[in-house]
């Protein structure tokens, strides 16, 4: 019998192209199955295929439990029968029972003809989604082989992936038998279907598109930074030369307009606009907003944001259709972008100005004409009159020395004192929530205020109530609750 079966291992393994470990591996599931069959369907057994000898084993497994825990007759041990077979076995431990290993003959090859063709096929199909990966083919193309409760099956040689309904261009109606080009999003290793998870809504999939139409980026020449896409209406990428010879935007659209036309047939429609990328991130925003014309741009490093200011005739065209345009050019650059008008920006440098020179005024004990001389010579914060170096301060021709020398000491006593008062406050503050990713000590005194000391504290509030607790804007308060609820779901 042993013969029996490296014979049978063997002529399976030439014929369907796959290592003898998984035919040894199909064979003893097959054997261990016909043999529950035999004992109990909840009965755990294992059988172990000597691989050279052809010889097998059949075991029966137990699991050992606390007597008052014992359930289940056919897979279970109490502890105390446990205990009389092996003295050391404890709680958790699995004893193995030696079983007459059954009839591989007749009965054997029937239990197990199914089970060695299903192992088989999952094999096969490992081996030639293997073989797809080590390609690195991120662009799939192929043809609609079904279409299944509105999604896709789509097969690409001997592959067959899924492109669900959601990552469908909106509008766009394939059907069965069309040429369909999408990017491959993931591969889902646990589904019993397509294990390839297909997207033509994905951002990175304008990206591959132009990489086939355009050789100059596979060549080196250039290269395209980004992408931000509304599907199937209208897309932004961002383009760099690596070669003062070539004109990354020409280049893409092609003599004519085929290259990016090409694209645009590709994703319904789509319009697309090319930007030109820059290392400043403000240029690369003005760039981003294109038709529109900007009048002046105020980077905000902190915030991570950019207050956009264009006149009333671009304000229409820099918002774009149901904000479109803007929101494009966010999600291209990776900045917050706030467009305003030319009044509305006065209307909100004004009204910053009058907050620090009260600021000004409050803590440092001055009158309204020093808080506003600060201010116009740039200062905006109580650090930066602590701090800044005394030479620049005695540049400002109605200040003297001793004077700049207090106005430096009343700000750093001032920030002392927030200080004391802040670590004051944060005592009982849980450290998991002091360090965590965008937190610091004056907002965690603010929460801490308001009985927030703990990250689980944190986790629990909507955005509209942290917002309103600490006079955060929504993008600082949605990110703040995410990363204090991550740790629920690690």
């Amino acid at each position: 019998m042993s013969r029996e079966i490296l014979l049978l291992v063997d002529a399976l393994a030439r014929e369907k192209n796959v290592a003898k470990d998984v035919v040894f591996s199909a064979l003893e599931s097959a054997l261990a199955s016909a043999t529950k069959k035999r004992i109990n369907d909840e009965a755990e057994v294992r059988v172990a295929i000597d691989r050279v000898t052809g010889e097998f084993e059949s075991f029966r497994l137990w699991h050992v439990v606390a007597d008052e825990e014992y359930v289940n007759e056919f897979n279970e041990k109490p502890l105390s029968e446990g205990k009389e077979e092996d003295e050391e076995v404890e709680v958790g431990d699995v004893l193995e029972e030696t079983l007459e290993p059954i009839d591989f003959g007749r009965i054997g090859a029937q239990a197990a003809k199914q089970v060695i063709l299903q192992k088989i096929r999952e094999a096969e199909r490992e081996q030639i989604l293997n073989d797809f990966l080590e390609r690195k083919e991120h662009l799939v193309t192929g043809t609609i082989k079904r279409i299944e409760r509105g999604n896709a099956i789509v097969e690409s040689g001997k592959i067959e992936a899924l492109l669900p309904r959601d990552q469908m261009i909106p509008k766009e109606n394939l059907r069965v038998g069309d040429r369909v080009k999408a990017f491959l999003l993931r591969v889902d290793r646990n589904a019993r279907g397509p294990q390839l998870i297909l997207s033509r809504t994905a951002a990175e999939f304008i990206v591959k598109l132009f990489e086939l139409e355009v050789p100059e980026i596979d060549d080196g020449l250039m290269e395209i930074k980004g992408a931000a896409r509304d599907p199937g209406v209208r897309a932004k990428i961002a383009v760099k030369s690596n070669d003062p010879r070539v004109d990354p935007i020409g280049t893409c659209v092609g003599m004519r307009g085929t290259r990016v036309t090409a694209v645009t047939n590709e994703l319904a429609g789509e319009r697309v606009d090319i930007i030109l990328w820059s290392q400043d991130p403000a240029q690369f925003v003005i760039g981003a907003l294109a038709p529109a014309e900007v009048h002046s741009i105020v980077v905000d490093e902190e915030k991570h944001s950019m207050d956009v200011v264009v006149d009333e005739a671009n304000l229409a065209i820099a918002i774009g259709r149901g904000g479109q345009n803007v929101r494009l050019a966010s999600e291209l650059t990776g900045w917050n972008i706030n467009l305003m008008t030319q009044e509305e920006s006065e209307k909100k440098v004004e009204a910053e100005t009058a907050a620090t020179r009260l600021l000004f005024m409050e803590k440092l004990d001055v009158d309204e004409d020093v808080a506003s001389l600060l201010v116009e010579e740039g200062f905006s914060t109580l650090e930066e009159i602590a701090y800044v170096p005394l030479a620049e301060m005695l540049e400002i021709e109605a200040f003297d020395e001793e004077t700049v020398n207090e106005l430096r000491n009343r700000a750093r006593n001032v920030l002392l004192t927030e200080a004391i008062v802040t670590e004051e406050q944060l005592d009982g503050v849980e450290e998991a929530l002091l360090s965590l990713e965008g937190m610091d000590k004056p907002l965690a005194a603010k929460l801490a205020a308001n009985g927030v000391k703990t990250r689980d504290d944190l986790a629990d509030l909507a955005v509209d109530e942290l917002m309103d607790m600490c006079g955060i804007d929504e993008e600082r308060a949605k990110k703040l609750i995410t990363n204090a609820r991550s740790h629920w779901f690690e």
